[in-house]
């Protein structure tokens, strides 16, 4: 959906569109030219000239200037699958933000039930003179900040949507079902391999195009440094004598002042810059895939302790606090202090598994969408 409705992936393909239009041009052979001139007014003695000029490229010059042509068209190529792999994390990673947003909402909810059924519980108790009316105050405070809670819970829920709606190419909400697992993980690769993708990532291709572009262009530059001859033919008709005379002539001109040195050096310097810019582009993408799997690997290692030590042994202390203030074992605060540790935990694996397919979605960025982290690793 994004694909085809996301206006920077139509503007890149209207580029690729749009470069068709220079190698049509670069094709293009230099248009005759027909020449006039009349000597002397006067009828009887006058004489006129009609003449076909035809100027004729030499040097490789249409060659080269097609061959340029081509590499604008293999560098607009070159950016379009760099925005589409743009697109396609962004959209990953967006449709994860969603799940787990909806996730949090789904925890503020029951946090805010638990919530409002505690409150009763204690309401209940003070009515009973069981408790002090302050235990009562307490848990309506601690009620409210969980509603609190909860509307930025819908809140985020809302401008994640927003965010994905915004890379599908849609300015209004519409219905749409994601079927993903938030609790799913991304497989951790093995650099080694994520750093041999790096030569066929987008920024590196299009950087390399760029070498090639940029080569091209000073190989047009160096063919205009051979002239062009112009040939003739014509007729002219003298009306003092009454006779037709055959023009024949050829024009050179002599590359005596103006060589295309100038162009030529620009040329040649640029396509050096592009080559240092492709050595910077390797290094510096190399370097960010070193660091978007170190983080990878980190925050997948965080979310399987939350998941496995934390989460279960907060959710027991919650448990356990809540049947012994039912039975009188525990006061409210007992209770309050283990639901906030649950939840706290809860929210923090839930933004911690946000993190995970954020940094799967750079790394697929980076590397054009050619790794295997599609692949989860689901809740056990």
């Amino acid at each position: 959906m994004a694909l085809e409705g996301n206006a920077d992936v139509a503007a890149a393909t209207r580029q690729v569109e749009a470069t068709e239009g220079q190698i049509i041009q670069g094709r293009a052979r230099p248009n005759p030219e027909l020449a006039y001139s009349l000597e002397d007014t006067r009828s009887k003695t006058r004489t006129q000239s009609w003449q076909l000029n035809l100027p004729l490229e030499l040097g490789g010059k249409r060659a080269a200037r097609t061959k340029a042509a081509e590499k604008a068209r293999e560098q607009a190529q070159a950016q379009l699958a760099e925005v589409v792999s743009t697109v396609r994390a962004n959209v990953v990673a967006a449709y994860f933000d969603v799940l787990t947003a909806q996730e949090r909402l789904s925890l503020a909810k029951d946090s805010a039930a638990l919530a409002k059924a505690s409150t009763d519980t204690v309401a209940k108790r003070v009515a009973a003179g069981k408790v002090s009316p302050v235990e009562e105050t307490k848990a309506r405070v601690a009620e409210a900040g969980i509603r609190l809670e909860l509307t930025q819970a819908a809140s985020e829920e809302r401008n994640a949507l927003t965010r994905l709606y915004a890379l599908l190419g849609r300015t209004n909400a519409f219905a749409l079902s994601l079927e993903g697992e938030a609790e799913a993980l991304p497989l951790v690769p093995n650099l080694a391999d994520l750093q041999s993708l790096v030569v066929s990532s987008p920024s590196v291709v299009l950087a390399r195009v760029e070498v090639d572009r940029r080569k091209a262009l000073a190989e047009v530059e160096q063919a205009k440094r051979v002239p062009d001859i112009t040939v003739s033919a014509g007729v002219q008709r003298s009306n003092e004598t009454q006779r037709n005379l055959l023009l024949l002539g050829i024009s050179v001109p002599l590359p005596v002042f103006d060589r295309n040195q100038g162009n030529l050096l620009e040329a040649l310097k640029l396509e050096d810059k592009a080559r240092d810019e492709l050595q910077a582009t390797t290094v510096r993408l190399h370097s960010e895939v070193t660091q978007a799997h170190d983080r990878l690997s980190t925050i997948t290692s965080e979310v399987q302790t939350l998941r496995s030590d934390v989460l279960p042994g907060s959710k027991s202390a919650y448990d356990a606090a809540t049947v012994g203030f039912e039975n009188g074992k525990f006061n409210f605060l007992e209770v309050l202090d283990a639901q906030r540790t649950y939840f706290t935990a809860k929210s923090q694996y839930l933004k911690a598994l946000a993190e995970s397919h954020r940094a799967a979605a750079e790394i697929d960025r980076l590397l054009g969408g050619s790794t295997s982290l599609t692949s989860t690793i689901k809740k056990n």
